[in-house]
């Protein structure tokens, strides 16, 4: 029996104490080690000729090896490539040693593909607007000039089209830009594809399913082409003092809060061995899959089933943030590493932003009877990044409060996917956003990967659903209602749905630790915002993004089953997607698990969406349940911010 108390915070003024130094292992791969394991590849007589590079990351460590390496054994560090060639198919998993640069671990998938580098997808666009068969079927659509031609490289799916089989296919979607820096996504192509294969650019199909005229009324959202409002008076984040938070490297400790931020091309940001006040509770989490589901049946669009992070990769597509204009105030940056698809370095600097923010009031209370007020104002830790695959970005934010609860919202911006239509006539699969041009309705899933460590191993998840009681001799007034919670045991009886009606909700428990009522220590699964997905499972992207048929997944740890969508998302088939990988139906019920949670955005698009999209938010949350024994933020000091002034000039006066 483990009883916990509260400890002391920090005293005031003060940074936190460095971070422990065992974090230092599961630093991403420095430039130096991509370089290292890409020359490991070039110099094998088989791998070497020819390779195209894939994702590169750091080979993380299992539960096992993670508590040996806390226990005082090192950790090698070993990188985990993706390696493909243009004269031969499948793609390699290859492990290299990073201490003495040698290949430890291969692995070939015949049939599978690696995913979409940035040299490719440009390349698809040369090739596409190169064809003369594409150039001919423009030519036909009044395009005579090919400068203005945008073509996107869409990944295509497995629709079982004839001539596509064991290509690594995208089909292409296309726009006009007017001018120069002009906003194409106002001009669809309408109902010209092209499937093509990315790897080898070989054009297999040109498809022109016709569809409304190219829709020509200009739509700007650059300053340069349109007049903008008076600025308003500045709004500045100061922090005189400087930061809270200390960082070592890519580890960081902030009020009670430690952990390591990773790093990957696939993943984008990464969570390891996150402990508040010293107690383990995320061994690691991150996004692990976002899929994008168009609702139009209609021309080609029946195609756009994106999977944004498994066939493109987050990380790859990091911006390089800028000071003053994505994050306010006391910033500290991280860059980012990857590989390109000949095995350089590829730099994004200042891909990551960490900084503090206020949150306002976290607690406060009047004592009505001796007019005595304790209030405190609550700030927190921000990890983000802002990532653009195509036509949208995506803001990713983890927030770490003073309250013990971990947040990961996600801000979707950027250009809604257009098409083309009949002025007033938008179809019931869109909506229009111009006279002529309509955009489909739509949802973005995202599905996040959460190896759970609450106070060590061993750990299950319970869920509570809410009834009332019926009228009768045990609520004689209609006015009872009760929760009542089962331990979910094995992996087809974790797969949930949300459920209003009950209120259910999910908590993480160890049930080998006990707080100071005797309950299990937990931490409750917060998730507000979980989506119906409106692909039929018997279609072909209902089957290949099978894992967001539940809101909720648990499986067991294991190192081969690091996504939900499958390790090799391009043109699969889904069959190593979460609803095919619990059938294995496992023991979940102490032991080291990994929870899955799918939450979205379900978009019918509104014109105020176009041009540019304001930021429309999801996520969730994971806020202590019995973790404390009370309030972990009730030591919170007294404090008042003398910087605060009164508005229109009065004299001032704090409390």
């Amino acid at each position: 029996m483990n009883h916990v108390h509260a400890a002391a915070s920090q005293p005031q003024g003060q940074a936190a104490p460095p971070p422990p130094s065992y974090l230092q292992a599961l630093a991403p791969l420095s430039a130096a080690e991509i370089n290292s394991a890409a020359n490991a590849i070039k110099a094998d007589a088989d791998l070497g000729p020819g390779a195209l590079f894939g994702n590169i990351d750091l080979r993380e460590p299992s539960p096992q090896e993670w508590r040996d390496h806390l226990a005082g054994k090192a950790f090698r560090r070993e990188a985990r490539l993706n390696i493909s060639h243009l004269d031969r198919p499948g793609v390699w998993m290859v492990f290299v040693a990073l201490d003495s640069n040698a290949i430890s671990f291969r692995r070939h998938f015949p049939t599978s593909h690696s995913a979409f580098q940035v040299e490719q997808l440009l390349d698809v666009e040369r090739k596409v607007k190169a064809d003369p068969n594409f150039i001919e079927a423009c030519r036909k659509r009044g395009i005579t000039d090919m400068t203005g031609v945008c073509v996107d490289s869409w990944s295509g799916g497995n629709f079982g089209d004839a001539g596509e089989e064991g290509h690594m296919v995208s089909y292409v979607h296309c726009w006009l830009r007017l001018y120069e820096n002009e906003n194409f996504y106002a001009h669809p192509i309408d109902g010209l594809n092209v499937a093509i294969d990315v790897k080898t650019g070989e054009i297999l199909r040109i498809d022109d399913h016709g569809g409304p005229p190219i829709p020509m009324i200009d739509v700007p959202y650059d300053p340069d082409f349109m007049p903008t409002r008076a600025p308003m008076k500045p709004l500045n984040v100061v922090q005189p003092e400087g930061t809270s938070f200390t960082m070592d490297g890519h580890a960081i400790a902030w009020d009670k809060w430690t952990l390591g931020i990773g790093y990957s091309p696939r993943d984008g940001i990464i969570l390891h061995d996150v402990r508040y006040d010293g107690r383990p509770i995320v061994r690691r989490m991150a996004l692990g899959e976002l899929v994008v589901p168009y609702g139009s049946p209609e021309r080609g669009h029946y195609r756009k089933n994106i999977f944004d992070i498994g066939e493109y990769g987050f990380g790859k597509f990091n911006h390089s943030l800028k000071l003053g204009c994505d994050c306010l105030g006391a910033i500290h940056y991280l860059d980012s590493h990857f590989c390109g698809l000949d095995g350089g370095v590829i730099t994004i600097e200042k891909g990551i932003c960490i900084h503090e923010e206020d949150t306002g009031v976290l607690w406060k209370h009047w004592d009505f009877r001796v007019d005595r007020t304790e209030v405190r104002r609550g700030r927190r830790l921000v990890i983000s990044c802002i990532n653009t695959v195509g036509n949208y970005e995506y803001g990713q934010y983890w927030y770490f409060d003073q309250a013990g609860q971990i947040e990961c919202e996600v801000k979707a911006t950027g250009i809604v996917d257009t098409m083309a239509c009949d002025p007033g006539e938008p179809g019931k699969f869109a909506a229009e956003v111009s006279p002529g041009l309509s955009a489909p309705i739509h949802q973005h899933i995202f599905c996040v990967r959460m190896d759970m460590n609450l106070d060590g191993g061993g750990n299950s998840v319970v869920e509570a659903n809410s009834y009332a009681e019926p009228m009768g001799p045990t609520n004689r007034f209609g006015n009872g209602f009760y929760a009542e919670e089962t331990t979910l045991k094995t992996e087809l009886e974790a797969g949930r749905k949300a459920n209003l009606d009950t209120h259910r909700t999910w908590k993480i428990v160890n049930p080998n630790k006990l707080n100071a009522l005797g309950k299990p220590v937990g931490y409750r699964l917060h998730a507000p915002d979980c989506v119906t997905p409106m692909t039929n499972e018997a279609g072909p992207s209902g089957i290949r993004s099978n894992f967001i048929r539940n809101h909720l997944w648990v499986t067991p740890y294991n190192e081969n089953e690091r996504y939900p969508a499958g390790e090799y998302v391009c043109n699969s088939d889904g069959s190593d997607g979460l609803a095919e990988v619990v059938k294995q139906n496992r023991n979940v019920e102490n032991t080291d698990i990994v929870v899955w949670h799918c939450f979205g955005l379900h978009h019918v698009v509104r014109p105020e969406d176009f041009p540019v999209q304001p930021c429309i938010s999801c996520g969730f949350s994971l806020m202590p349940s019995g973790f404390f024994n009370l309030n972990p933020s009730n030591d919170l000091p007294r404090e008042t911010n003398k910087a605060s002034v009164l508005a229109l000039g009065e004299p001032a006066c704090h409390c």
